[in-house]
């Protein structure tokens, strides 16, 4: 088992290095740090307002949407253009495992990105009068990292797919606030069954159950299945590509 893991790991690690050498994952963390920071010293640091991070959360998980395509648009578009995805795919690993690695990589990356915003948590710990919900915010951190990983899911679904790393940006992030659109606004003027499953289809209605410090197994088995099913259609492709 060890054995068939460590390519896997091989090339996550390079994936997550790789986005540490390259102006896009410096940018992206940069503004990502940055709006986050704006977002907590608006929306947490209310004189008189109770200690949560709940108002953190929410916009954090929103500004992912435009974080995620930027991570993901290289993942396979960049080995596509460069020509490198042959003897990728031809070395001792299958398929599934160069996309599981990459796909790990951008995660662990992002997780990285969302690292520093630790330090939140604890000045609002330093500042408030009473003791915070360790807990909701354990529960907050989860709900963003759980985004995350179904919009890089979508991502590497569409890296997959094209040679181009701008229209990989695109259609992602095209196809994320068509989903947010049509699971929110248009929702409510769609006929009632297909507004009910188009609100079961609501990243954002999710996310903020777990901002809210609830978890629920139903929203969790929404996320992990979700990430699984795109990571699928994106081994499916990979497949196609390495047949031909």
């Amino acid at each position: 088992m060890t054995r068939a893991l460590t390519p896997i790991f091989a090339i996550a690690g390079r994936e997550l290095g790789s986005m540490f050498r390259t102006p896009v994952g410096w940018i992206a963390t940069a503004l990502y740090a940055l709006l986050t920071a704006v977002v907590f010293a608006l929306q947490t640091l209310e004189p008189g307002e109770p200690a949560t991070m709940r108002y953190f959360f929410t916009p954090s998980a929103w500004l992912l949407i435009a974080v995620a395509p930027a991570v993901s648009m290289r993942l396979f578009s960049e080995e596509f253009r460069t020509g490198t995805i042959e003897p990728l795919l031809t070395a001792p690993v299958s398929a599934a495992g160069v996309l599981i690695g990459k796909y790990a990589g951008a995660l662990g990356f992002v997780a990285c990105m969302i690292a520093p915003t630790l330090v939140f948590p604890i000045t609002l710990g330093i500042l408030a009068d009473g003791p915070i919900d360790a807990g909701a915010i354990a529960s907050g951190y989860l709900g963003l990292l759980l985004v995350a990983a179904v919009y890089l899911a979508l991502g590497t679904l569409v890296s997959a797919t094209t040679d181009s790393q701008v229209l990989a940006f695109l259609v992602t992030l095209i196809a994320l606030l068509m989903l947010l659109i049509l699971a929110g606004p248009a929702a409510s003027q769609m006929p009632i069954r297909v507004g009910l499953i188009l609100n079961e289809l609501s990243i954002q209605r999710r996310a903020a159950t777990f901002a809210s410090g609830v978890l629920e197994t139903r929203h969790l088995a929404f996320f992990v299945l979700a990430s699984a099913w795109l990571l699928a259609l994106a081994w499916a492709a990979l497949i196609r590509r390495e047949a031909r």
